[in-house]
């Protein structure tokens, strides 16, 4: 057993500092929507709307993909910032099949720049206290494991 990869125990592994590293930037990032009082959003509909921002007019099923969900929870996802007037969907033709595709309306384009710039200086002070060359290293090294990890599961969204 590689004791580098896995070590003695769960706990001592590089997949448990990765679960834990996550729990701690969901909950930072919890804390800063109530410190800046984003109270009509979660962090899972923000990382929607930016996630569309940087891919417009993407389907619902390659969303999916990307935000690891199944297609079933990115489309309540959806519904909920359709409702929100954030996001509007499109039902178009892809392969002789109905494809809905999602893109950022007017207000959802503004309010993700809004909160983007209220939370970057509150990112910037974590940033600040980490080289930034460790964190490029870091950063690749993580999208790394992710492509090896991915090609070993049985992803189904």
């Amino acid at each position: 057993m590689d004791t580098q990869l896995l070590g003695n125990h769960f706990t001592d592994s590089i997949f448990y500092e990765i679960e834990l590293t996550a729990k701690y930037c969901k909950m930072l990032g919890n804390q800063l929507f109530e410190k800046l009082n984003i109270h009509d959003l979660t962090i899972e509909e923000f990382g929607i709307l930016d996630t569309l921002q940087c891919n417009p007019d993407i389907c619902q099923r390659d969303l999916a993909k990307i935000i690891l969900r199944d297609r079933a929870n990115t489309g309540k996802l959806l519904d909920g910032l359709e409702r929100k007037g954030l996001v509007e969907r499109n039902l178009a033709i892809r392969n002789n099949r109905p494809v809905k595709f999602a893109k950022l309306t007017n207000e959802g384009k503004r309010r993700t720049k809004e909160i983007t710039d209220s939370i970057r200086p509150h990112m910037e002070v974590v940033r600040e206290k980490v080289v930034s060359r460790d964190l490029d290293k870091v950063k690749s090294l993580l999208k790394e494991l992710r492509t090896i990890l991915n090609e070993s599961l049985e992803i189904q969204i």
